[in-house]
């Protein structure tokens, strides 16, 4: 792995952007929907080439829900994009009703995940989006790590059976994924260099996580730690042979969300490891709080025990015990 100083940037909303248009050059099926927030999503430079095809709906996010459903039984492929707080919250019993029940082809976008929106404070910011859709029947979420990544998910959903959801983060994020690999939606992928064999801890992360994880794996390695950071970047389905694939032979197992911890990726691994794998086990994660407003996304990540320096201090915790 580059050394985590010459790792570049880029942005997940572009990224989304991108490969909306690409996608929409390819199959004329695809469509996009959109809540009043197009030039965040960046769903705005799929109108610029296919206006067509693009369908602004207005700050009426239930009703986008269902215009998509509807769109998906004629047989177009739908994309509709809103800050993901509403896209969890407001059309939750549209999802559940008109997408998730009779398993329409719809793509959700939920932009602006987490804690990323953070100049906007509690009602912008989404602890629990992943965790409400993971929750419904059916449905299967996605958390990309990086730009690179999510254009890659992008390919994937176009042909994929049933709804999706995808976390988008605000901010640029560093890039660890490969171009070149193909991505599965329900693998895990390993970030760091370390062999899974002789790593002594694991760190299950996903999204921004991961970043944060393996800037913690690298203040680690310096005091001769070997920890392998997996990217979890398929949050539902959570497969248990991938889990205990990276587990098997750790001493200690960590898992880091830019979530809340109650129903949240933690939550999913220890039900899997249970009765399989018996080692100190430590959940990174947002206690049962919401978000609040600050200078800079690096600061609420401090604030709510999710950086690296806290990351770094829970895996050296749990190899303690």
């Amino acid at each position: 792995m580059e050394n985590i100083t010459t790792i570049k940037r880029a942005s997940l909303r572009t990224a989304y952007g991108n490969a909306l248009v690409e996608l929409g050059k390819k199959n004329n099926d695809i469509v996009v929907l959109e809540a009043d927030l197009g030039k965040s999503t960046m769903s705005i430079l799929f109108k610029e080439l296919f206006p067509e095809r693009y369908f602004e709906m207005g700050i009426a996010e239930q009703n986008m829900a269902s215009v998509s459903a509807g769109l998906a039984l004629t047989g177009k492929i739908p994309f509709y994009s809103t800050f993901a707080v509403f896209a969890s919250g407001r059309a939750y019993d549209q999802i559940r009703c008109s997408i998730a029940i009779p398993q329409a082809n719809v793509r959700i976008c939920g932009s602006s995940c987490g804690l990323s929106d953070f100049g906007d404070g509690k009602t912008h910011q989404s602890v629990e989006d992943a965790n409400i859709i993971k929750a419904i029947p059916g449905m299967t979420v996605l958390n990309p790590a990086d730009a690179v990544e999510v254009q890659k998910m992008m390919k994937i959903m176009v042909s994929y059976k049933g709804p999706v959801y995808i976390r988008i983060n605000r901010n640029d994020l560093p890039v660890y994924t490969s171009p070149d690999e193909e991505y599965q939606i329900g693998k895990m992928y390993p970030v760091t260099t370390a062999d899974s064999g002789s790593a002594e801890a694991v760190i299950f992360a996903t999204g921004a996580m991961v970043w944060q994880s393996v800037e913690a794996a690298e203040s680690l390695k310096k005091e001769g730690i070997s920890v392998q950071v997996i990217n979890v970047s398929t949050l539902k389905p959570l497969l248990k042979e991938e889990v205990l694939k990276y587990a098997a032979g750790k001493q200690a197992i960590v898992t880091a969300e830019e979530s809340n911890k109650i129903g949240g990726l933690g939550s999913g691994i220890a039900s899997l490891i249970i009765g399989e794998i018996n080692v100190p086990f430590e959940q990174i994660g947002i206690e049962d709080q919401f978000g609040t407003s600050a200078h800079s996304y690096e600061e609420l990540l401090e604030a709510y025990g999710l950086s690296s320096g806290h990351i770094y201090q829970r895996v050296k915790k749990a190899l303690k015990k």
